[in-house]
C-alpha cells in the first residue's frame, strides 16, 4: 500500500508499505478514505515532537470504511467510520474510571504508533464509530473538534457564562464553536489579526486582539475588570498560559486544552483569593466525538469555512511541508486517500 512516512524531521515522503493482514480478534481492517493535517503532525514533521520516534507515518484525524474485521467485531462490512486515535489499555485506574482518554498507557495512532495516511490501517472495533449519516470528508473532522468539546464538557460551565478562548487556531475555534453550542457567551482572544478576523467575519466570534495591547488591559476592559467566567487556553504557550490565570474572575474555572513541556507557574496568593477551579482537559471520549457528529449533522458546525485546504496522498509532501511554514489562511487542511 502506498503510505506518507516522516523518515526524520523534515524527510516526508510517499513509499510502498507493506499492507496489514487480517485482522486479529476484536479488530478491524478500514480503508483510509479522509485525514485531517494537525498541529501535531507539522511538529512531527518539523522535529519538535519530544516523544516520538522516526520513522513515522502520522495521521490520527481519520475516517474510513471497514474492509474486513476479526473475530468477535459487531461491524458491517462496508460500514463508513470514524476512528478515534486514542488506543486504550482498558485496565489501568483511568480506564477503570471511564477516563480512556488519559489512559496510563495511551497510545494514539500517528504518534505513537503508525498513523492513517496511508491506504488501509487495523483498528481496534471499539475505537470505531458509524459515520452514521456523516460524508466521509466531514467525518474526519470529527477527532479535532471532540477536543474542544471534550473541553467544554470538562468546564462544567452554566449556560451564559461569559467566556474567553485563548487562541484562534483549530483546536481554539472547535472549542469556541462547541462553547457557543453550549449556550456561552464567547470571545476569542489572539495574536494574529488575521485569524481574529476569520473568527468575526466567518463565524461571528467576538474577539480581542492581543496584538494591540496588553491581554490584561483588554480582558479588564471587556469586562468591567472582572474578567470571564470562564477562560480556555488552547494556545500551546507557556507565557500565555500563566498570564491566562489573570484573565479569570473570582469564582471562575481555567480550563487548559493545550499541553506545554515546560513547568507552569503562578500567583498561590492570586489562585487561592479567587477560589479558582484550574481543569487539565486531553483528548476526548465517545460522547464527545457524538455530541460533534449530531452537531455536524445539525449543521451548527461550519466545516465548510473550517477545511481550507485540502490535498491527495500523493501530494501530502510536498504541501504538508509547504503549509508548516505558510499559514496564511489556512485553518485546517484535509487529506483525500480513497
Amino acid at each position: 500500500m502506498k503510505a506518507v512516512v516522516c523518515r526524520s524531521p523534515g524527510d516526508l515522503v510517499l513509499e510502498e508499505r507493506p499492507a496489514p493482514g487480517p485482522p486479529p480478534s476484536g479488530w478491524a481492517l478500514v480503508a483510509v478514505s479522509h485525514v485531517g493535517i494537525c498541529g501535531t503532525d507539522y511538529h512531527i514533521f518539523e522535529g519538535k515532537h519530544p516523544f516520538l520516534a522516526y520513522p513515522r507515518i502520522m495521521g490520527h484525524e481519520v475516517s474510513g470504511t471497514v474492509i474486513e474485521v476479526g473475530d468477535g467485531v459487531d461491524l458491517a462490512i462496508g460500514e463508513p467510520v470514524i476512528i478515534n486515535p486514542y488506543l486504550a489499555c482498558g485496565k489501568c485506574i483511568a480506564c477503570r474510571h471511564g477516563k480512556p482518554n488519559c489512559c496510563v498507557k495511551i497510545e494514539v495512532l500517528g504518534v505513537y504508533r503508525d498513523g492513517a495516511m496511508c491506504e488501509r490501517i487495523l483498528v481496534p472495533a471499539q475505537n470505531l464509530y458509524s459515520a452514521n449519516g456523516l460524508s466521509l470528508a466531514d467525518a474526519a473532522a470529527v477527532e479535532f473538534l471532540a477536543i474542544g468539546a471534550h473541553a467544554v464538557r470538562r468546564s462544567r460551565a452554566d449556560p451564559g457564562a461569559r467566556t474567553l478562548v485563548i487562541g484562534a487556531g483549530p483546536i481554539g475555534l472547535g472549542t469556541a464553536l462547541f462553547a457557543r453550542i453550549a449556550r456561552l457567551d464567547v470571545t476569542l482572544l489572539d495574536m494574529s489579526a488575521e485569524r481574529l478576523g476569520f473568527a468575526a467575519s466567518e463565524l461571528g466570534f467576538a474577539t480581542l486582539d492581543g496584538s494591540e495591547g496588553s491581554a490584561t488591559d483588554l480582558v479588564r476592559d471587556a469586562t468591567g475588570d472582572e474578567g470571564f467566567d470562564v477562560v480556555f487556553d488552547a494556545t500551546g504557550n507557556t507565557q500565555s498560559v500563566q498570564s491566562a490565570f489573570a484573565h479569570v474572575a473570582h469564582g471562575g474555572t481555567l480550563v487548559l486544552v493545550s499541553v506545554v513541556k515546560d513547568d507552569i507557574v503562578f500567583s498561590d496568593p492570586e489562585f487561592h483569593k479567587r477560589e479558582m477551579t484550574l481543569v487539565g482537559s486531553r483528548n476526548a471520549l465517545r460522547a464527545d466525538f457524538d455530541h460533534v457528529a449530531v452537531s455536524i449533522r445539525d449543521g451548527v458546525v461550519p466545516l465548510a469555512k473550517l477545511v481550507t485546504h485540502r490535498t491527495t496522498l500523493g501530494d501530502t509532501p510536498r504541501d504538508l511541508a509547504r503549509w508548516a511554514h505558510e499559514k496564511s489562511g489556512l485553518i485546517k487542511a484535509v487529506i483525500q486517500v480513497g
